[in-house]
C-alpha cells in the first residue's frame, strides 16, 4: 500500500471511531432547566422558537456575498504581474458590475427595507 492509502485509511478509521464514541459517550438527561431558554436570569417572556423574518436571511446572504467578493478581489493588485493584466482587470470589473447591478435591483425592489 502506498502512503496516500494508509493516510486515508487512518483518517477514516479515526473519524469513524470518534463519531461512534460521540453517540454513546454523552449522558442525555435533559431537565427543565436545560430545556428552558436563558434570558439573563428572567423568566422567558415568550416562545424561544419564533421563526426569523425572510428579510433577515436576505440581509445575511447579501453580507456573505459581498464579503466573498472582497475575498475574491483581494489578490487583484498582484494581477498586473500576470501575462494579460487587462483581461484580469476586465473580469474583476465584470464581477463588480454584476454584483452592483444586483444590489441596485434589490434596492429598487425594496428587498433591503428592514421595516415592512
Amino acid at each position: 500500500m502506498n502512503l496516500i492509502t494508509i493516510v486515508i485509511t487512518i483518517a477514516l478509521t479515526i473519524s469513524t471511531i470518534l463519531a461512534i464514541i460521540s453517540f454513546w459517550l454523552p449522558q442525555m438527561t435533559p431537565d427543565h432547566e436545560k430545556l428552558s431558554p436563558y434570558e439573563c436570569g428572567f423568566d422567558p417572556l415568550g416562545s424561544a422558537r419564533l421563526p426569523f423574518s425572510m428579510r433577515f436571511f436576505l440581509i445575511a446572504i447579501l453580507f456573505l456575498l459581498f464579503d466573498l467578493e472582497i475575498a475574491l478581489l483581494l489578490p487583484l493588485p498582484w494581477g498586473d504581474q500576470l501575462p494579460s493584466p487587462l483581461l484580469t482587470f476586465s473580469w474583476a470589473f465584470t464581477v463588480l458590475a454584476i454584483l452592483t447591478l444586483g444590489l441596485i435591483y434589490e434596492w429598487i425592489q425594496g428587498g433591503l427595507d428592514w421595516a415592512e
